[in-house]
């Protein structure tokens, strides 16, 4: 598509000046979640319900969006969403297996109130990326592994804060249809009302037959739960891809940067080709990326004057996206160094 279908602004998306009333189709976004994520400032809060009610307005009727979150705050984020007038339709499961768990080994920090030396008991090596000098920084860190001595810290070793986790909520919502006209009325008066079930169709397996009293052709219809691994039940499958690894792009630092092939199906969920998506927390582009390579139009908004220049350079094609199995070739380079 020509690179003159997308429009981004370098200031903040509150007002959406820049956009007419009900001239969007879709929304597709991945806003702050509000848990100071890495202590980054843009992070410490969810956002202003404002936006919501900017992004209702510029919606068209019937327009679906799809909003990230967070587990602690996806409740707050919802109701936020429902009092700006939208309808809450679906919460979809980004599913994957390399989450960080948030924790610390309790009994170690009972040794600590109590006044007891840990034994170090050995050490690991461990990659830590993203660092401010930009996501081509690895540093290979090497860290004592202790055992609680206090009588205490023994009974209370290994326990937690937290478990590991292994999921993203995607919030699904929707602008109301007009009042007074059904699905199809709406649809030929603003193109929008309906998911686009066909372009995100999870195409059956090499060898595998087909299922269903009625198996359409071209795979089952996409589930809400989007899984990074095969699932081998005999039955279900989901469209599957995981999160970004460190040292995604060597010039892209941005520390929430989502997966290119993620962004491209939820795109397609929620639009059809030609139509304009609007997403006002864009970060580096990946959501304008993943429009201009189906062949919709993209509205984005990032005030991070970094984070803009990084969409910039995507979005141009000056600087390319690394393919996923580029990108794991390089994870696993660096792997083999421990």
């Amino acid at each position: 598509m020509d690179k003159k279908c997308y429009q981004i602004y370098p200031q903040s998306c509150y007002g959406l000046e820049a956009i007419a009333d009900e001239s969007v189709h879709a929304l597709v976004t991945d806003p702050p979640y509000g848990i100071s994520y890495q202590a980054h400032y843009w992070d410490k809060d969810l956002p202003n319900r404002q936006i919501w009610q900017d992004a209702h307005r510029v919606l068209k009727p019937g327009g679906f969006g799809l909003v990230f979150s967070s587990v602690r705050l996806m409740h707050r984020l919802m109701v936020d969403l429902e009092d700006s007038g939208f309808l809450i339709k679906d919460v979809l499961f980004w599913v994957f297996l390399n989450g960080m768990p948030k924790s610390r080994n309790v009994g170690l920090e009972i040794d600590k109130k109590l006044g007891f030396a840990s034994e170090i008991i050995g050490n690991y090596s461990y990659v830590q990326g993203y660092k401010k000098g930009g996501a081509d920084t690895y540093t290979v860190r090497q860290k004592n592994k202790c055992k609680p001595t206090s009588e205490l810290g023994k009974k209370y070793d290994g326990a937690g804060l937290g478990i590991k986790p292994a999921y993203e909520p995607i919030i699904l919502i929707q602008k109301p249809l007009e009042k007074g006209l059904n699905v199809a009325q709406n649809i030929l008066k603003y193109q929008t009302g309906a998911l686009n079930l066909e372009e995100t169709r999870i195409p059956y397996a090499e060898g595998e037959s087909k299922v269903g009293h009625n198996p359409h052709p071209h795979g089952r219809v996409t589930a809400n739960i989007l899984r990074t691994e095969a699932w081998e039940d005999g039955y279900d499958k989901f469209f599957m891809i995981p999160k970004v690894r460190q040292n995604a792009e060597e010039f892209n630092h941005h520390p929430t940067l989502k997966p290119f092939e993620l962004m491209s199906h939820l795109v397609k969920l929620v639009s059809f080709e030609n139509q304009t998506i609007l997403d006002p927390f864009m970060g580096s582009g990946t959501t304008g990326l993943a429009c201009l390579n189906w062949q919709r139009k993209f509205i984005g908004y990032e005030i991070d004057a970094a984070y803009f220049e990084i969409a910039q350079l995507r979005l141009s094609g000056t600087r390319k996206v690394k393919t996923r199995k580029k990108k794991q070739a390089e994870y696993s380079a660096v792997r083999s160094e421990l």
